[in-house]
């Protein structure tokens, strides 16, 4: 490992923590709703009745595509939620820790040019401007090995925006869930 990869590592929670080149950012992976809740529930729920300024995603410049593996932010004004999702069901939820000014440097590749970009995707933007009436957890019911895992669902004015698990990467949609997520509702 490179001299600057190893200092884009970072110490929390007794383990190393890959930040994905992203100054400022430090993961904090839980597991299961009741973790996610308990950490994040009521601040998560005191998000209903702002309004959203922006979604970013890190965008890949080479391939001209969403880099899936960095955290989605979701800009409220005073709060901005990072939402990030790796392996099956590891769920990173940060606060205000990501700064889409600043540039984004993959630690372990210089062969990736990356940058912050705002509602990059046709399907995010009509989203900025709309308020938000309640944002609350998704739990998959399948019958498959996504079983059990949590995706955020932040219910805006025309839109639903679903940030979920993509198999080790973030996937998006805008769609109302599927029957096989449970809705699990957050009170402040």
């Amino acid at each position: 490992m490179s001299e600057a990869a190893a200092a884009d590592l970072v110490h929390g929670h007794n383990d190393l923590v890959f930040n994905f080149g992203i100054e400022g950012y430090q993961p904090q992976w839980l597991h299961g709703r009741d973790a996610i809740t308990t950490a994040h529930g009521r601040r998560l729920a005191a998000l209903a009745g702002h309004t959203l300024r922006h979604v970013w995603l890190v965008w890949d410049l080479d391939a001209d595509e969403w880099f899936a593996d960095c955290p989605v932010l979701l800009d409220f004004g005073a709060d901005q939620v990072e939402v990030n999702h790796q392996k099956f069901d590891d769920l990173s939820i940060t606060w205000n820790s990501a700064d889409p000014t600043r540039p984004v440097r993959w630690p372990t590749s210089d062969d990736f040019q990356l940058a912050w970009r705002a509602e990059p995707l046709p399907q995010l933007a009509p989203l900025p401007g709309q308020r938000l009436s309640h944002a609350e957890l998704l739990e998959w019911a399948g019958d498959d090995m996504a079983n059990g895992s949590i995706a955020l669902s932040f219910a805006l004015s025309t839109a639903q925006l679903i940030i979920y698990n993509a198999l080790d990467e973030n996937g998006l949609t805008v769609d109302p869930p599927e029957p096989c997520w449970r809705r699990q509702p957050l009170t402040r």
